[in-house]
């Protein structure tokens, strides 16, 4: 896993409250993670404005300040809005970067990169037309220029590595923040002055912004903007987090005194339960059978 310098979000969740967003940011770049996967949607250039077409294909620079003004930074691969698992199988990111050119960023002029992801099997895709489109693909690219001119397949990590060889530094790439977060900003200034940010100013500024714009919100964005990542989950989400806690709270503190506790079958167990709780699919998509496994699992798990 050394080499895995990528970070794909589950349902490509983004959390855009400062506080969040920047602790997401310093626990991914702590755990060695160099970059982030984010779908289009859920940034947004440091003007409130949606980011340019051109900008969609090269690195960006997420930004986010906490309430505290603290800053941090993560170069993030922009996923585009049509890049679902169906499109993928018909690889429409080597269609889409066909048609596309170079950029310049800095002083140096760098190929476009068209990111694409999916997340698995959707409607018997993955199965049917997987197989049969995507070695046609990489036998094109084989035996046209034989990946070294025009379009090649790269991965994320490889791509910036080379743009950064040729001399492109990640402060040349594009500043970007989370999505609703130069409302929340702009609030702030008119509430007091930034310079003394503290959590107060931004929790005021949240709230009146919740009162009187009916399209803000604090629930981040994930792979569609139709389905909201926490509306209508509370049932889910608290017990998410109470049995993350309660982990935590027990088992930290006899790690710290001795890391071979989590040899131990008991940890192993909690462990479990702790993770299979915080599946995605529990809080995504609707109320029933999914729902109910994850209220079962907390209970098994808060009982271990």
């Amino acid at each position: 896993l050394k080499r895995v310098k990528g970070f794909s979000p589950p349902e490509m969740h983004l959390p855009n409250h400062p506080d969040t967003l920047y602790e997401y940011i310093k626990a991914l770049k702590e755990c060695g993670y160099r970059w982030l996967m984010v779908q289009e949607h859920s940034v947004e250039r440091c003007d409130g404005s949606g980011l340019t077409q051109d900008q969609k294909y090269v690195p960006n620079r997420l930004i986010a300040k906490n309430s505290h003004g603290e800053s941090i930074s993560i170069t993030v691969l922009i996923k585009t809005q049509g890049s679902d698992t169906k499109l993928v199988a018909q690889m429409q990111p080597y269609h889409e970067a066909k048609s596309r050119g170079k950029q310049q960023l800095g002083n140096v002029s760098i190929p476009s990169l068209v990111t694409q992801i999916a997340d698995g099997e959707n409607g018997g895709v993955m199965m049917n037309e997987f197989p049969r489109d995507y070695p046609l693909v990489w036998d094109h690219l084989k035996n046209n220029g034989r990946g070294t001119v025009g379009v090649v397949g790269l991965n994320g990590t490889e791509y910036l590595e080379m743009i950064e060889a040729a001399g492109v530094s990640p402060l040349d790439y594009p500043p970007i923040q989370a999505v609703q977060q130069h409302k929340v900003w702009q609030k702030v200034e008119q509430i007091g002055d930034r310079q003394n940010l503290n959590t107060a100013m931004v929790e005021q500024a949240i709230s009146e912004l919740k009162a009187s714009d009916h399209q803000f919100h604090m629930d981040g964005a994930s792979w569609t903007n139709s389905l909201s990542w926490v509306n209508g989950y509370e049932n889910v989400l608290e017990p998410m987090n109470q049995l993350s806690a309660k982990f935590h709270a027990k088992y930290d503190s006899l790690i710290a005194q001795d890391p071979s506790i989590t040899k131990r079958s008991d940890y192993q167990q909690a462990l479990l339960y702790n993770l299979l709780v915080q599946t995605s699919c529990f809080r995504y998509w609707g109320q029933g059978t999914w729902t109910d496994y994850a209220r079962e699992l907390y209970r098994q798990g808060d009982q271990s």
